[in-house]
């Protein structure tokens, strides 16, 4: 018989999702906290629910900066 090593974590693009909290994005994107859940309730930035807690996963944050650059660039 032998012995296995443990499975290493996956790392690059296949790690977890990053989940931010609405504080979190308030502090990146320097935005009140209703500011920050139009963006949501509009569907400019991506989210999900946990339970009662809306987390906002990184890519997103990411693609809602790109997206806005572009259209300011245009």
């Amino acid at each position: 018989m032998t012995a296995h090593a443990p499975a290493a974590p996956h790392q690059g693009p296949s790690t977890q999702e990053e989940l931010l909290t609405v504080p979190q994005v308030m502090a990146r994107l320097q935005l009140g906290r209703s500011a920050v859940y139009d963006l949501i309730r509009t569907r400019q930035l991506a989210s999900i629910t946990l339970g009662r807690a809306r987390r906002i996963p990184a890519h997103a944050l990411t693609d809602f900066i790109r997206t806005r650059l572009e259209q300011d660039a245009a």
